[in-house]
C-alpha cells in the first residue's frame, strides 16, 4: 500500500524566517516525484516537513496541511511516531549505525517496534533481497555494517527504511555521496520500489530526475534571504521538454542556478 501525499499551503519556518513559501501540489501513489531548484530553496526542509521531522529542530515549524489519503498529519490527535513509521527516510550520505551489524541494521526499527525475534530474520532478508544486497552480504551479516562500500551502505539504509513497511519513502539526494556504478543502483531501484511505495526525492541532479521521476516539481527563491516557492509541477516529460515557465526553462538548461 501507499499514499497520495497532498501539500496546502504548506510553508516551513526557522524561527522567524520563512524558507518554504505556501506550496500546494499532490503527489500520487506508487509514483516518484523529483524536487528540484537551486541549493538554499528549500528542497531538503520541505521534504523533512513531509514526515514532520523539520519540526524536531530548534524554533521551526510549519504552516498549512499535510495529508496522508485526507489525514493531516499536523493535526493534534496523530501520533508522531506513527507518521514516522509510515513516512520513511533516506538521507543524502548512508548513515549506517556503525557499531551494529548488517543484519542488525536492517533489524533496528523492527525491534523498536516490536517484532518477534523469530520473525526478523526473515523480514531482514526480504528487505535486503528487495534492495538487491542480499547476494553480497548474507555470509556475512553479522559483520559490521561500515564494511561495506558506501553504495551497499546506501541500499542498506534503504532496506532498514522499507523493512518496518512504510507507505512513503523520501529521499534526500541519495546519490550524492556515490560513484556513478552505484547511484545507477539506486535510480534502477527507484524504479522497482514506486512499485510499493509513494516515492519523492530530492535531487540536484536533472538527468537523474528525468530518468527516475514520474513528476517533477521545480522550486526556486526569488532572491538571497527569499524563501522557496513551488513553479512549476508537472509530469517529468512535460517539465523537461516544453516547461511552462522560463524560470524553469532556465533552470534546466543550466542558464541560471
Amino acid at each position: 500500500m501507499s499514499r497520495r501525499i497532498e501539500l496546502h499551503d504548506l510553508s516551513c519556518y526557522y524561527g522567524n524566517r520563512k524558507v518554504v513559501d505556501r506550496i500546494t501540489m499532490t503527489i500520487e501513489p506508487k509514483s516518484v516525484t523529483a524536487i528540484i531548484g537551486p541549493s538554499g530553496c528549500g528542497k531538503s526542509t520541505l521534504l523533512r516537513a513531509i514526515n514532520r521531522l523539520h519540526e524536531t529542530l530548534p524554533g521551526a515549524r510549519v504552516e498549512g496541511r499535510v495529508l496522508l489519503d485526507g489525514d493531516n498529519i499536523y493535526d493534534r490527535s496523530i501520533d508522531v511516531v506513527d507518521v514516522r513509521r509510515i513516512v520513511g527516510m533516506v538521507f543524502q550520505r548512508p548513515n549506517p549505525f556503525p557499531t551494529m551489524s548488517i543484519h542488525d541494521n536492517v533489524a533496528a526499527g523492527l525491534k523498536l517496534a516490536g517484532v518477534r525475534r523469530r520473525d526478523l530474520d526473515d523480514i531482514v532478508e526480504k528487505a535486503l533481497i528487495a534492495v538487491h544486497l542480499w547476494n553480497e552480504v548474507k555470509d556475512r551479516l553479522r559483520r559490521p555494517a561500515s564494511a561495506l562500500s558506501g553504495g551497499q551502505q546506501q541500499r542498506l539504509c534503504i532496506a532498514r527504511a522499507i523493512a518496518v513497511q512504510p507507505e512513503v519513502l523520501l529521499m534526500d539526494e541519495p546519490c550524492s555521496a556515490l560513484d556513478p556504478i552505484s547511484t545507477l543502483a539506486i535510480e534502477d531501484l527507484i524504479a522497482e520500489l514506486k512499485n510499493d511505495f509513494t516515492v519523492v526525492i530530492v535531487t540536484h541532479n536533472m538527468q537523474q530526475a528525468a530518468r527516475v521521476s514520474d513528476m517533477t516539481a521545480f522550486v526556486t527563491v526569488d532572491g538571497p534571504g527569499h524563501p522557496g516557492r513551488l513553479v512549476e509541477y508537472a509530469d517529468t516529460k512535460t517539465l523537461f521538454s516544453v516547461p511552462a515557465d522560463k524560470r524553469t526553462e532556465d533552470y534546466i538548461t543550466g542558464r541560471v542556478g
